[in-house]
């Protein structure tokens, strides 16, 4: 995690001096997006909360995303993070959310994705989606670059980089 506290500290320079919130929504990167921007001191004026959403109940339970809100969309694609990030920060106000749902590995996902696949929204006063590839089976390793993959695009968007 020290590598993610970098950028974690440029965006919570940056969020505090905006007086702007964040929420986060993530599954295959385990937490690792949360914990960092957590890392940084004085994170309660910014981190408003995060959810690590790995199954349909986690979903429905965090994100009042039910099956019918699914139906159309799949899993671990551009469309379903922006729905779970545009959720996340209506059902905690925040400015921003982030949201990141992937195949971490070592295998791929039930929904034909590869392991090293993941896609990642940020939400907000602007939006932007987009899908990352590692090529890597490696779980641990995957992990990390869909949490860095997640900050730098939430500091491209906040001008924080």
């Amino acid at each position: 995690m020290d590598q993610l506290l970098p950028l974690a500290e440029k965006i919570a320079a940056r969020l505090i001096a905006r007086k702007e919130t964040v929420g986060i929504a993530e599954g295959s990167a385990g937490g690792l997006i949360s914990a960092a921007l957590l890392a940084v001191p004085g994170a309660s004026a910014y981190f408003i909360g995060g959810a690590v959403v790995y199954t349909g109940a986690a979903r429905s339970a965090f994100t009042g995303i039910s099956l019918d809100d699914m139906k159309g969309l799949r899993p671990a694609s551009e469309p379903y993070a922006a729905l779970l990030a545009q959720r996340v920060r209506e059902g905690l106000n925040t400015t921003w959310a982030i949201a990141e749902a992937g195949a971490a590995g070592p295998s791929g996902n039930r929904y034909g994705d590869p392991a090293g696949h993941t896609c990642i929204a940020v939400t907000g006063p602007s939006q932007r989606t987009l899908t990352l590839r590692t090529g890597s089976s490696d779980r641990r390793a995957n992990m990390r670059a869909f949490a860095a993959r997640a900050l730098e695009l939430f500091a491209e968007q906040i001008g924080a980089k």
